[in-house]
């Protein structure tokens, strides 16, 4: 098998070693930093099995071709990204996390960014990386001089980095259910914990490579289920759970009901609109008119970008924006460098929890009863353009609004969708919503189904 299919739309993901070994990490090490010449790398990993030696690989290419290294050992995705924006001023040129995030166990990948954790897209910055490598599969470039590795684990500038996005002294002492999944989330709630008045619940706590739970995926509606018995058991005020590099959280409130990404959108641009007000708030284009409605009575601004870490953080540059929300749990901060946080958000709803009388099941009840939404559904589908294509022709005359920043969005006065491809599976993902409880959300998915099945 071709070890270059592991190069994705937005980073470095497939089988071990299969799709990515030691060798090919070492390769990719080079080309980062011939290509990127960031003069000093950080470079961290997760819990997996095989995220140590290929850790080391990547840094030995790195160092090869003259790049220092600083080894922040194991730790979340949103570390690589602080450590790489925080220490800029100290000659820091890029970051480098090995992780496969939610993928199944044997898996494993990279994260990369550039200075001031600015984003590696597909389309540009990996494509470069992957045709050096495979330019260059016998002799890569190596510089005359070599470069040194410090390891720095201390998370102490990353802890008080999170603690300065909201008003400690108000914290009130909540009960929380935390599910780190047996990935690196644990260690850092561990120090978080010390500075809270909460009581913490662990389940799954311990960091273990070998998944005895499961890998920490909790889009999947099977590993919700521990999460919400553990909140509902210990009457807790409030459940959240990771995934495997801990830049997502989701959430259950005091009921042990999951939460969709989309509502967690809409609390969170209120509350950063309560605070600054004015702003701009970038979302996706999946689901809509939730966040649009929040942001509009908040007095902030509602700014539509394509899907996908890439995109929502070069809107966010371009619009100024405070905050960035997609459905699909990832939240983006300005003052984080306009990346992902799976920390940042639960601390959040914390605080605003903290300061109202509402349980989270209330403060979500008026927007999920306004805009009732589907989970994501995937269909596999032979040719994903033909389909979107069939969807087009069969609403466009019937006076749809229709929207192609990402995929193809139908729109009427009362329901509306979103229908785009897999970026690496021949899959076409379906999200719709509703106005108002009288309309069948059942209904709805059933018609667009007849025309992609």
């Amino acid at each position: 098998m071709d070890k270059l299919e592991c190069f994705k739309a937005y980073d470095i993901r497939g089988k071990v070693p299969e799709e990515i070994d030691a060798n090919l990490a070492y390769k990719i090490g080079c080309a980062y930093a011939d290509i990127i010449n960031p003069g000093t790398v950080i470079v961290g990993y997760d819990v997996r099995l095989e995220s140590p030696m290929l850790a080391e690989a990547v840094i030995s290419g790195l160092m090869d071709c003259g790049v220092n290294v600083i080894n922040i050992g194991v730790c979340g995705t949103e570390e690589v990204y602080f450590h790489t924006f925080h220490k800029e001023q100290d000659g820091i040129g890029g970051g480098i996390m090995i992780t496969a995030s939610h993928n199944p166990k044997g898996y494993n990948g990279m994260k990369m960014v550039k200075q001031g954790s600015r984003p590696m897209s597909g389309a540009d910055d990996l494509k470069t990386i992957h045709d050096y490598v495979l330019e260059n599969k016998k002799q890569m470039k190596t510089s005359s001089s070599y470069g040194k590795q410090v390891v720095q684990e201390d998370k102490s500038e990353y802890i008080e980095h999170l603690f300065g996005y909201i008003n400690f002294a108000k914290i009130k002492p909540l009960k929380i259910v935390v599910n780190p999944g047996n990935g690196p989330a644990g260690a850092v709630l561990k120090l978080l914990e010390k500075h809270l008045p909460c009581e913490f619940i662990y389940i799954n706590a311990e960091a273990d490579g070998n998944f005895p739970n499961g890998v920490p995926n909790p889009m999947l509606i099977e590993n919700r289920v521990v999460t919400s018995d553990a909140v509902i058991a210990h009457n807790a005020d409030l459940g959240v759970a990771w995934d495997g590099d801990f830049d997502r959280c989701f959430v259950f409130d005091e009921r042990g009901s999951f939460i969709e990404g989309y509502y967690i959108v809409g609390l969170l641009a209120a509350s950063f609109l309560s605070k600054i007000a004015g702003s701009k708030i970038i979302h996706d284009p999946r689901l809509v008119w939730n966040t649009q409605d929040v942001v509009k009575k908040a007095g902030g601004i509602a700014v539509q970008s394509k899907s996908g870490h890439s995109f929502i953080k070069e809107k966010m540059r371009q619009e100024d924006a405070v905050y960035g929300g997609e459905m699909s749990a990832h939240h983006y901060f300005k003052d984080f460098a306009y990346c992902d946080s799976g920390m940042l958000p639960w601390l959040l709803i914390a605080e605003l929890l903290s300061n109202s009388a509402d349980k989270l099941s209330t403060m979500v009840a008026k927007s999920q009863d306004a805009y009732p939404c589907s989970s994501e559904i995937n269909y596999k589908v032979e040719d994903v353009s033909k389909t979107l294509s069939n969807i087009e022709n069969y609403y466009k005359p019937q006076g749809a609004v229709i929207d192609y920043t990402d995929g193809l969005s139908i729109e009427f006065s009362d329901w509306r969708f979103n229908v785009r491809g897999s970026n690496t599976e021949p899959l076409l993902r379906l999200n719709l919503e509703v106005k108002g409880k009288n309309i069948s959300i059942a209904e709805r998915i059933a018609e667009v189904e007849a025309i992609i099945i």
